[in-house]
């Protein structure tokens, strides 16, 4: 399949990462210049170009700009009929997207996350399932949701992965402290997060971790203790509030 890439910040890098060299040809933006030249120093598959060359050499065009940048961005451009485009863009509706790049098809908005450059990845879609799944798996895993409500929700959920990696990294930096190793603390803390994670639910893990006075528990009680969860509650619903216009 012939795939484009307007934007070629880094997600759209890992995006590239992770499917080149499974039989695509890939042609990304010069947008920004240093990524994409790397992207294709390292894969023979992947062309840099001009964005109007982008869209002319591409069935499958993938959009990775910022949502205030976009309409200028694809103002100038000149999509064809039957072309269909993939939305990075969090921030615009697939109805929004739609309006900027007809006559092509908006088929879908995909939110992908950095670890697709390595496979084994969640992928949030709204829209066209099957093309982002012929393209992305099986390596990756694509989850799909049915509105634009319902992806904002998600897009605010997945942002508990941010502090998930901080408590790793204080918890990596506290063994360092005691004496350890803080490049094996972390490789072990990464590696015990991750495998607990993985088969039963989170209530139930939680249960399985829930001896009494032992370390998880005490651990646990005392970030309650201190308004984690109530913190991350606010938080959460906090992302939901309309962002304030940029200056």
């Amino acid at each position: 399949m012939d795939l484009g890439f307007i934007g070629t910040g880094t997600i759209a890098a890992a995006v590239v990462t992770g499917i080149a060299g499974q039989g695509h040809g890939i042609v990304v933006s010069e947008r920004s210049k240093a990524q994409s030249a790397r992207l294709a120093a390292q894969f023979p598959a992947v062309r840099v170009a001009p964005n109007q060359q982008v869209l002319d050499r591409s069935e499958v065009v993938f959009l990775g700009l910022l949502a205030a940048q976009a309409p200028a961005v694809l103002a100038g451009l000149r999509f064809r009929p039957g072309q269909r485009v993939v939305s990075f863009i969090a921030d615009l509706s697939l109805d929004a997207v739609a309006t900027l790049v007809a006559p092509a098809q908006a088929v879908a908005i995909m939110l992908p996350f950095p670890a697709i450059a390595q496979g084994g990845s969640v992928i949030l879609t709204l829209g066209d399932a099957g093309l982002i799944r012929d393209i992305f798996c099986p390596a990756n895993t694509v989850f799909e949701v049915t509105s634009q409500d319902e992806l904002r929700s998600y897009l605010c959920a997945q942002a508990v992965l941010s502090p998930a990696v901080l408590m790793v990294a204080t918890a990596a930096d506290w063994l360092a402290g005691q004496g350890a190793d803080r490049a094996a603390g972390e490789t072990f803390l990464r590696a015990l997060v991750a495998s607990g994670l993985q088969g039963a639910g989170c209530r139930e893990t939680l249960a399985a971790l829930d001896t009494p006075g032992g370390y998880n528990q005490r651990l646990r009680q005392a970030l309650e203790c201190a308004g984690m969860v109530a913190a991350l509650e606010a938080g959460l619903t906090g992302l939901q509030a309309p962002r304030p216009p940029e200056p």
